[in-house]
Protein backbone atom coordinates (compact mmCIF):
# COMPACT_ATOMS: atom_id res chain seq x y z
CA UNK A 1 0.00 0.00 0.00
CA UNK A 2 1.63 3.33 -1.12
CA UNK A 3 1.96 6.17 1.66
CA UNK A 4 0.59 9.58 0.04
CA UNK A 5 2.25 11.36 2.43
CA UNK A 6 5.67 10.63 1.33
CA UNK A 7 4.99 13.43 -1.46
CA UNK A 8 4.55 16.18 1.20
CA UNK A 9 7.40 18.61 1.93
CA UNK A 10 5.41 19.56 5.19
CA UNK A 11 3.76 17.41 7.61
CA UNK A 12 2.24 17.98 11.33
CA UNK A 13 2.64 14.93 13.77
CA UNK A 14 -0.36 15.42 15.99
CA UNK A 15 -0.16 12.53 18.90
CA UNK A 16 -3.08 12.16 21.52
CA UNK A 17 -2.53 10.37 24.98
CA UNK A 18 -6.66 9.06 25.06
CA UNK A 19 -6.89 6.92 28.04
CA UNK A 20 -5.27 3.98 29.97
CA UNK A 21 -5.52 1.63 27.03
CA UNK A 22 -6.33 1.36 23.45
CA UNK A 23 -7.58 -2.11 22.23
CA UNK A 24 -5.86 -2.76 19.03
CA UNK A 25 -7.36 -6.43 18.19
CA UNK A 26 -10.28 -5.01 16.15
CA UNK A 27 -8.21 -3.79 13.52
CA UNK A 28 -7.54 -6.20 10.85
CA UNK A 29 -4.17 -6.83 9.56
CA UNK A 30 -5.23 -6.41 5.41
CA UNK A 31 -6.39 -3.25 6.23
CA UNK A 32 -3.22 -1.57 7.98
CA UNK A 33 -0.02 0.02 6.95
CA UNK A 34 1.92 -1.73 9.47
CA UNK A 35 1.42 -3.54 12.36
CA UNK A 36 4.37 -3.08 14.65
CA UNK A 37 3.57 -0.54 15.70
CA UNK A 38 -0.36 -1.09 14.09
CA UNK A 39 -0.35 1.82 11.54
CA UNK A 40 -3.72 2.69 9.65
CA UNK A 41 -4.85 5.39 7.05
CA UNK A 42 -8.07 7.29 8.45
CA UNK A 43 -9.42 8.81 5.23
CA UNK A 44 -9.04 8.98 1.71
CA UNK A 45 -6.74 12.04 2.07
CA UNK A 46 -4.01 9.62 3.11
CA UNK A 47 -3.13 11.21 6.66
CA UNK A 48 -2.22 8.03 8.83
CA UNK A 49 -2.69 7.45 12.48
CA UNK A 50 0.14 4.94 14.70
CA UNK A 51 -1.54 3.57 17.40
CA UNK A 52 -0.98 2.39 20.39
CA UNK A 53 -1.94 0.20 22.96
CA UNK A 54 -0.98 2.51 25.53
CA UNK A 55 -3.86 4.94 24.76
CA UNK A 56 -1.79 7.02 22.18
CA UNK A 57 -2.75 7.77 18.47
CA UNK A 58 -0.11 9.65 16.67
CA UNK A 59 -1.47 11.53 13.51
CA UNK A 60 0.26 12.46 10.53
CA UNK A 61 -1.12 15.03 7.91
CA UNK A 62 -4.99 14.62 9.47
CA UNK A 63 -7.24 18.06 9.06
CA UNK A 64 -9.41 18.64 11.45
CA UNK A 65 -12.83 16.68 10.46
CA UNK A 66 -10.22 13.78 9.99
CA UNK A 67 -8.86 13.66 13.66
CA UNK A 68 -12.56 14.22 15.12
CA UNK A 69 -14.04 10.99 13.04
CA UNK A 70 -10.48 8.81 13.65
CA UNK A 71 -11.29 9.82 17.69
CA UNK A 72 -14.69 8.86 17.38
CA UNK A 73 -13.88 5.67 16.01
CA UNK A 74 -11.60 4.85 18.95
CA UNK A 75 -13.63 5.86 21.44
CA UNK A 76 -15.35 2.30 22.14
CA UNK A 77 -11.76 0.77 22.35
CA UNK A 78 -10.65 2.94 24.83
CA UNK A 79 -10.19 1.86 29.07
CA UNK A 80 -10.71 4.54 31.15
CA UNK A 81 -10.58 7.54 28.52
CA UNK A 82 -9.23 10.39 29.88
CA UNK A 83 -12.28 13.93 29.60
CA UNK A 84 -8.87 15.81 28.16
CA UNK A 85 -6.46 14.07 26.25
CA UNK A 86 -2.69 15.01 26.50
CA UNK A 87 -1.69 16.16 23.49
CA UNK A 88 2.20 16.54 21.79
CA UNK A 89 3.09 18.40 17.92
CA UNK A 90 5.56 17.86 16.03
CA UNK A 91 6.32 19.62 12.25
CA UNK A 92 8.11 17.49 9.73
CA UNK A 93 9.97 19.33 6.79
CA UNK A 94 11.06 16.58 3.95
CA UNK A 95 13.85 17.45 1.25
CA UNK A 96 16.00 18.71 3.42
CA UNK A 97 20.12 17.58 3.20
CA UNK A 98 20.63 16.87 6.99
CA UNK A 99 18.63 15.20 8.93
CA UNK A 100 17.63 16.19 13.03
CA UNK A 101 15.37 17.95 15.25
CA UNK A 102 15.65 21.35 16.43
CA UNK A 103 13.08 23.47 18.52
CA UNK A 104 9.70 21.13 17.98
CA UNK A 105 10.55 20.70 14.42
CA UNK A 106 12.30 17.56 12.80
CA UNK A 107 14.41 17.50 9.15
CA UNK A 108 13.84 15.08 7.09
CA UNK A 109 15.80 14.27 3.85
CA UNK A 110 12.57 12.60 2.78
CA UNK A 111 9.41 11.07 4.20
CA UNK A 112 8.55 7.14 4.86
CA UNK A 113 6.24 4.79 6.87
CA UNK A 114 9.04 3.94 8.99
CA UNK A 115 10.11 7.42 9.66
CA UNK A 116 6.90 8.05 10.61
CA UNK A 117 6.49 5.47 12.77
CA UNK A 118 9.79 6.19 14.95
CA UNK A 119 8.77 9.81 15.16
CA UNK A 120 5.35 8.50 16.53
CA UNK A 121 6.81 6.19 18.91
CA UNK A 122 9.33 9.21 20.56
CA UNK A 123 6.16 11.46 20.70
CA UNK A 124 4.06 8.53 22.07
CA UNK A 125 6.44 8.26 25.00
CA UNK A 126 7.07 11.67 25.88
CA UNK A 127 3.35 11.71 26.16
CA UNK A 128 3.35 9.16 28.76
CA UNK A 129 6.13 10.83 30.68
CA UNK A 130 4.04 14.04 31.05
CA UNK A 131 0.89 12.30 32.26
CA UNK A 132 3.08 10.41 35.03
CA UNK A 133 5.21 13.54 36.27
CA UNK A 134 1.71 15.11 36.58
CA UNK A 135 0.34 12.24 38.58
CA UNK A 136 3.67 11.89 40.79
CA UNK A 137 4.16 16.04 41.08
CA UNK A 138 0.38 15.67 42.53
CA UNK A 139 1.36 12.78 44.71
CA UNK A 140 4.95 14.50 46.16
CA UNK A 141 2.41 17.42 47.03
CA UNK A 142 0.22 15.05 49.25
CA UNK A 143 3.06 12.99 50.43
CA UNK A 144 5.12 16.13 51.70
CA UNK A 145 3.00 17.18 54.71
CA UNK A 146 3.07 13.58 55.78
CA UNK A 147 6.55 13.87 56.03
CA UNK A 148 6.66 16.92 57.78
CA UNK A 149 4.41 16.18 60.00
CA UNK A 150 6.15 13.32 61.28
CA UNK A 151 9.28 15.24 61.76
CA UNK A 152 7.55 18.36 63.88
CA UNK A 153 5.23 15.95 65.74
CA UNK A 154 6.51 12.72 65.39
CA UNK A 155 3.42 10.95 64.80
CA UNK A 156 1.29 10.76 61.21
CA UNK A 157 -2.37 11.49 61.25
CA UNK A 158 -2.92 9.04 57.83
CA UNK A 159 -3.60 5.53 58.45
CA UNK A 160 -2.37 2.47 57.07
CA UNK A 161 -5.41 1.90 54.06
CA UNK A 162 -4.70 5.33 52.69
CA UNK A 163 -0.59 5.38 52.88
CA UNK A 164 -0.64 1.31 51.65
CA UNK A 165 -3.19 3.37 48.73
CA UNK A 166 -0.26 6.06 48.10
CA UNK A 167 2.32 3.04 47.51
CA UNK A 168 -0.02 1.19 45.50
CA UNK A 169 -0.55 4.29 42.66
CA UNK A 170 3.19 4.55 42.40
CA UNK A 171 3.45 0.41 41.79
CA UNK A 172 0.84 1.09 38.94
CA UNK A 173 2.58 3.86 36.96
CA UNK A 174 5.93 1.88 37.44
CA UNK A 175 3.78 -1.00 36.04
CA UNK A 176 2.57 0.79 32.93
CA UNK A 177 5.59 3.09 32.21
CA UNK A 178 7.91 -0.60 31.89
CA UNK A 179 5.07 -2.99 30.83
CA UNK A 180 2.56 -0.69 28.17
CA UNK A 181 4.78 2.05 27.02
CA UNK A 182 8.17 0.30 27.54
CA UNK A 183 9.85 4.00 27.98
CA UNK A 184 13.26 2.89 28.42
CA UNK A 185 13.23 0.38 25.32
CA UNK A 186 13.50 1.23 21.76
CA UNK A 187 11.44 0.83 19.01
CA UNK A 188 10.73 -2.50 17.59
CA UNK A 189 11.00 -1.09 14.18
CA UNK A 190 15.01 -0.12 14.28
CA UNK A 191 16.06 -3.97 14.65
CA UNK A 192 14.83 -3.73 10.92
CA UNK A 193 15.73 -0.63 10.15
CA UNK A 194 19.10 0.16 12.03
CA UNK A 195 19.61 3.24 9.38
CA UNK A 196 16.79 5.20 11.71
CA UNK A 197 18.98 4.81 14.89
CA UNK A 198 20.10 8.75 14.32
CA UNK A 199 16.97 9.68 13.83
CA UNK A 200 15.52 8.54 17.05
CA UNK A 201 18.30 9.40 18.90
CA UNK A 202 17.84 13.22 17.39
CA UNK A 203 14.40 13.03 18.80
CA UNK A 204 15.38 10.88 22.08
CA UNK A 205 17.64 13.69 23.24
CA UNK A 206 14.64 16.63 22.08
CA UNK A 207 12.29 14.86 24.37
CA UNK A 208 14.74 14.48 27.29
CA UNK A 209 13.20 11.13 27.28
CA UNK A 210 16.36 9.05 29.02
CA UNK A 211 16.55 11.77 31.77
CA UNK A 212 12.52 12.41 32.40
CA UNK A 213 12.05 8.93 33.04
CA UNK A 214 15.50 8.63 35.11
CA UNK A 215 14.48 11.72 37.24
CA UNK A 216 10.55 9.90 37.32
CA UNK A 217 11.60 6.91 38.85
CA UNK A 218 13.62 8.86 41.53
CA UNK A 219 10.60 10.50 42.57
CA UNK A 220 8.14 7.54 42.31
CA UNK A 221 11.26 5.41 44.57
CA UNK A 222 11.39 7.92 46.79
CA UNK A 223 7.64 8.47 47.13
CA UNK A 224 6.55 4.63 47.72
CA UNK A 225 9.80 4.53 50.51
CA UNK A 226 8.31 7.98 52.37
CA UNK A 227 4.54 5.55 52.40
CA UNK A 228 5.85 2.09 52.64
CA UNK A 229 7.94 4.15 56.50
CA UNK A 230 4.96 6.26 57.62
CA UNK A 231 3.01 2.79 56.86
CA UNK A 232 5.37 0.92 58.95
CA UNK A 233 5.40 3.53 61.80
CA UNK A 234 1.47 3.22 62.08
CA UNK A 235 1.55 -0.26 62.00
CA UNK A 236 3.49 -0.06 64.75
CA UNK A 237 1.72 2.83 66.69
CA UNK A 238 -0.87 0.07 66.25
CA UNK A 239 0.39 -2.86 67.33
CA UNK A 240 1.54 -1.10 70.40
CA UNK A 241 -1.87 -0.08 71.27
CA UNK A 242 -2.91 -3.74 70.99
CA UNK A 243 -0.58 -4.77 73.59
CA UNK A 244 -1.83 -1.99 75.94
CA UNK A 245 -5.06 -3.39 75.56
CA UNK A 246 -3.74 -6.97 76.05
CA UNK A 247 -1.73 -5.94 79.54
CA UNK A 248 -5.00 -4.19 79.99
CA UNK A 249 -7.43 -6.97 80.31
CA UNK A 250 -4.62 -8.96 81.97
CA UNK A 251 -4.92 -6.65 84.67
CA UNK A 252 -8.47 -6.88 85.18
CA UNK A 253 -7.89 -10.34 84.81
CA UNK A 254 -6.04 -10.43 87.77
CA UNK A 255 -7.82 -7.57 89.79
CA UNK A 256 -11.17 -9.68 89.37
CA UNK A 257 -9.78 -12.98 90.56
CA UNK A 258 -8.02 -11.11 93.26
CA UNK A 259 -11.61 -9.71 94.46
CA UNK A 260 -13.29 -13.30 93.95
CA UNK A 261 -10.81 -14.58 96.36
CA UNK A 262 -11.60 -11.70 98.51
CA UNK A 263 -14.91 -12.62 98.81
Amino acid sequence: MELQLSQRTDLKARALLLGDRLDLKPFKIADCLATTPLTVETDESGAIAVLFRYGVTVLFGANALSEVRHLESLRPLLTNPYPAPEIEEMEIHSGRKGVGVQSGAVFLDGISLEKLQVIADALSKSLVLSLYEKKVASEFDKIEPLAQELATRGKVSADSKQLLSKIGAMLLIEHRMVGRAEIGDKPEILWDNPQLEGLYASLEDEYELKERQAALDRKLGLISDTAQSLSDIWDTKQLHKLEWYVIGLILLEIVISLFELLR
